[in-house]
């Protein structure tokens, strides 16, 4: 099951989400936020899986609200916008996916379960103008590339490849460096863009 919480300042829009959303069984809708602040709010309250998050809000847009979530909060972005520049920032504040409202139903079941599941759903159109590695990967970076890519934390990823923590923290540092990347995510996009990881298999 993944619990949801749905940001969006249109309570028309959030209605026809929660609707949609309720004819999956694997996804509950378990609060709403008209708002960036609120939304805040509802995320340490109420812990959802994922956030369906719009950028235009008032109070606190969804940059501003995505740059104030924890590093590991999963989050899809919903919005009418599709310039490259708006991707890019969501991308950079931390989004792991970045949908149309306008997209097909099953497009967005799909990013959400994507998501869920650790990955990330960004636009190939805006990851093409990020920067490409300087460079190449070490095969056990690569390997930690493909950790952080299904959404494991440094101590999951130090379990793992049975090394200590500092060392996984290290490891990142370089990966980010290489691709030019200002997170996880993003390095995580690069990755999958660039053909340097696969996440055809779900966490196990």
């Amino acid at each position: 099951m993944t619990r949801i919480l749905v940001v969006d300042d249109h309570p028309i829009v959030r209605d026809g989400l929660k609707a949609v959303l309720a004819i999956e069984s694997d996804f509950e809708v378990v609060g709403e936020a008209a708002d960036g602040q609120e939304a805040l709010a509802q995320y340490q309250t109420l812990k959802p899986d994922l956030i369906m998050l719009d950028l235009e809000m008032p109070i606190l847009d969804g940059i501003g609200t995505l740059k104030q979530l924890p590093q590991d909060a999963r989050v899809l972005v919903l919005t009418v916008f599709d310039t490259d520049e708006r991707i890019l920032e969501a991308i950079r504040s931390g989004a792991r996916g970045y949908l149309l409202k306008d997209s097909p139903r099953d497009q967005i079941f799909q990013a959400i379960r994507f998501i869920h599941a650790g990955g990330t759903l960004l636009p190939s159109q805006a990851l093409t103008r990020l920067v490409t590695p300087r460079e190449q990967l070490t095969p056990r970076e690569t390997e930690v590339l493909g950790l952080m890519g299904h959404g494991y934390a440094n101590r999951e990823i130090a379990e793992q490849l049975l090394v200590s923590e500092r060392t996984v923290k290290f490891h990142v540092s370089a990966v980010l460096a290489k691709l030019g990347a200002g997170n996880r995510t993003e390095a995580v996009s690069l990755a999958l863009q660039q053909g340097l990881i696969r996440l055809a298999d779900s966490r196990s």
